[in-house]
């Protein structure tokens, strides 16, 4: 019986959800920005509060928890070897997120001056900025996502396989002798056709 945590289904689940969650992170405000009056000017009027979203504060963690999410989803469907390659690319891609946040709250005011030069015309300009939780939400959900990544390895043990390679590795010459000698029809003369069987 398989364990509740190597069960495809609670794995694939918890890889999408966390790589929604940063994705989620990166819709909401990062950093608060509050201008210099001399830097406002004129034409932005009142306003000297400046958001800025993850999304801007940090390009890449919206790209990496696509990759991450669609990572997830082919690890359900993928063999042996690729779910290598999938948890290497998942890993990458936490890694990736941690250290994009990581370096927006090591350094708010740099990762905002493309905001900021982008509402005010100026570049290089001192502002007082203030993180926001949500930075700490994405190591934190980056963090959780390259755990969950490390799990496909040894769940995946447990998962029954689907390619017609693996079929062949796991059914082995005695499957393919057994379903030879039983009666033939033409949806099975598709299905052995389709796993390199010739059914003559």
């Amino acid at each position: 019986m398989t364990v509740a945590w190597a069960r495809k289904s609670t794995l694939v689940l918890l890889i999408a959800v966390l790589a929604l969650a940063v994705f989620g992170t990166t819709t909401q405000t990062w950093i608060t920005v509050t201008l210099d009056a001399n830097q406002v000017g004129q034409a932005a009027g009142d306003q000297n509060t400046l958001p800025v979203q993850g999304s801007k504060a940090a390009t890449a963690v919206t790209a990496l928890a696509v990759v991450a999410l669609a990572g997830g989803l082919a690890a359900s469907i993928a063999g042996k070897f690729a779910r290598w390659v999938i948890t290497a690319l998942i890993m990458l891609a936490s890694v990736g997120i941690i250290a994009a946040a990581a370096t927006v709250l090591a350094d708010p005011l740099g990762a905002a001056q493309g905001s900021i030069a982008a509402a005010t015309g100026v570049t290089g300009g001192n502002a007082e900025v203030a993180v926001t939780v949500f930075p700490v939400l994405a190591v934190v959900a980056g963090a959780l996502l390259a755990l969950a990544a490390l799990l496909i390895i040894p769940a995946g043990r447990h998962w029954k396989s689907r390619t017609k390679y693996d079929a062949a590795t796991y059914g082995g010459p005695a499957g393919s002798t057994a379903a030879a000698t039983g009666p033939v029809d033409e949806i099975d003369s598709w299905d052995r056709l389709s796993r390199g069987d010739d059914p003559t």
